[in-house]
């Protein structure tokens, strides 16, 4: 990300909201430079096309005077730096993995792949709408995924793993997100190949739905 940018973001996690004044202010204090509010308003307005921060909200002044635009990170912008839901995600599968049996385990998966499913409310269509409704939802939570037209049927991939720093250690969460997928297309999918498994991507085969 361009390095302004970047510092725009850290500010605006450091003081929860702020002004493009305040923004400016700090971005002199760090960098030793005369950047104006002109590029800062700039840089918010792609961050904000980006998803990362939220659309100003006027701030009436406690003194006369026009009241300030106040910019906040996004859900998404907050996510944007590094926590520990890896390490947490990892702790929890294990300790869940320790304590349950293997259908126990597959029942609360099955539990997270239906809830998520449930969420992500893919309305009824033809498997293709659905296919690329299925494809947005998946791009939002990181999959970089896509579908291509196949004999009899057509294939999904997703090149990104969110989980991948669990999942080679454990496959289970590759078939949950499998029953997701199953779940979102209302089609059981066969699984193809596996970027745990070292393939360049995961991939479902999802047959045609053949009615009469």
């Amino acid at each position: 990300m361009q390095a302004t940018r970047q510092q725009i973001l850290e500010i605006l996690r450091t003081h929860s909201e702020a002004t493009v004044d305040d923004v400016v202010e700090e971005l002199r204090q760090r960098r030793g430079d005369e950047i104006t509010p002109v590029t800062v308003r700039h840089h918010l307005t792609r961050l904000q096309e980006s998803g990362l921060v939220d659309a100003a909200r006027m701030q009436h002044r406690e003194s006369p005077g026009r009241p300030r635009h106040v910019y906040r990170l996004t859900e998404r912008g907050i996510a944007y730096f590094p926590g520990n839901y890896q390490k947490l995600a990892a702790g929890l599968l294990d300790q869940i993995e320790k304590h349950l049996s293997q259908q126990g385990v597959n029942v609360i998966l099955e539990g997270v792949a239906q809830q998520m499913a449930q969420e992500a409310g893919i309305a009824a269509g033809s498997i293709q709408d659905r296919l690329d409704s299925v494809i947005a939802y998946l791009n939002e939570n990181g999959y970089e995924a896509y579908w291509e037209t196949a004999e009899q049927g057509y294939i999904l991939h997703t090149v990104n793993c969110p989980y991948h720093h669990i999942s080679h250690d454990n496959d289970a969460l590759c078939y949950m997100d499998m029953r997701l997928i199953s779940a979102l297309l209302g089609v059981i999918p066969r699984l193809q190949s596996r970027i745990a498994a070292g393939d360049n991507s995961c991939s479902y085969f999802i047959p045609c739905i053949v009615t009469e």
